[in-house]
């Protein structure tokens, strides 16, 4: 009779505890090797849609599929063994109702073995995520600057202004909660709203460009690590540059190849450059 391999994995039970506790360290990642090297670190992998920006040039995020979720998600599941892995569910993935999101999300879970999705919006997805927690897939929420509703929101702009517009953002998080999300993402949201969302709901926020009072912070990888040039957002601090040292490394190795300094199959194989039997 076989054992099950017990779990190292931090759980969404585990995850949800820390409401108010230790801060949530959170990054993305789309790639085995990526995840493989974050691991020890992290408490949870998002394998956010802003794949579709960072990897493939797209953009925005509107543009990424299920399929690319899929198999980004399924590559940092094989390469992590200790955090938390989070796939995003793709624009047009979800929306269009309870029966259709739970359909891709169920294939998400089953194809990529990851611990929960995560999905945007506020009081208008709060009956799906009801009804997805209660057919037992885990949702991690996404209240404030969501991206795939860039077009509605006329650009990433900093959410929260104004009383009205701070309520309107306490009000999508309670729903959040109340439908069962074990914790949410907040994005783009001035500190005072993000501060009083996190006192409000009773799971975890986890915060990109909005509050230190958050329960935990996500950053994208290739931002946090200076290897996405494009656009760097204001609120992010690079800890490294690594995009820097990528480029001096492929000027190094142009350098070797074009002086015919690159090693060949003697130095591999030895004298007489066959391989040993």
């Amino acid at each position: 009779m076989s054992t099950a391999k017990s779990r190292k994995r931090i759980t969404v039970p585990q995850l949800q505890a820390r409401k108010g506790g230790e801060p949530i360290v959170s990054l993305t990642a789309y790639s085995a090797p990526v995840a493989r090297i974050l691991d020890p670190y992290i408490d949870v992998f998002i394998v956010g849609d802003s794949v579709g920006m960072v990897l493939y040039g797209l953009p925005s995020t509107l543009g990424v599929t299920l399929d690319m979720m899929i198999g980004h998600g399924a590559a940092v599941v094989r390469g992590s063994e200790r955090a938390c892995v989070v796939v995003d569910m793709p624009f047009g993935s979800y929306q269009e109702s309870a029966a259709q999101a739970f359909r891709n999300a169920a294939r998400v879970m089953v194809e990529t073995g990851c611990d929960a999705v995560k999905l945007e919006g506020g009081v208008e997805m709060a009956p799906t995520i009801a009804f997805l927690v209660e057919r037992g897939i885990p949702v991690m929420g996404h209240v404030g600057l969501m991206p795939q509703s860039v077009h509605r929101m006329g650009g990433y702009r900093v959410q929260g202004k104004g009383r009205s517009a701070a309520q309107r953002l306490l009000t999508d998080a309670r729903a959040v909660a109340e439908a069962g999300a074990f914790s949410m993402v907040v994005e783009g949201v001035v500190d005072s709203v993000a501060r009083e969302i996190t006192s409000t709901v009773p799971v975890p926020t986890i915060g990109i460009g909005a509050s230190v009072a958050c329960d935990g912070q996500v950053l994208v990888t290739e931002d946090m690590a200076g290897l996405f040039a494009e656009f760097t957002p204001k609120f992010v601090r690079r800890y490294a540059d690594l995009g820097t040292a990528l480029g001096e490394a492929a000027a190094a190795y142009a350098r070797d190849v074009r002086a015919r300094r690159f090693p060949g199959p003697e130095h591999i194989f030895g004298a007489g450059g066959k391989e040993p039997a």
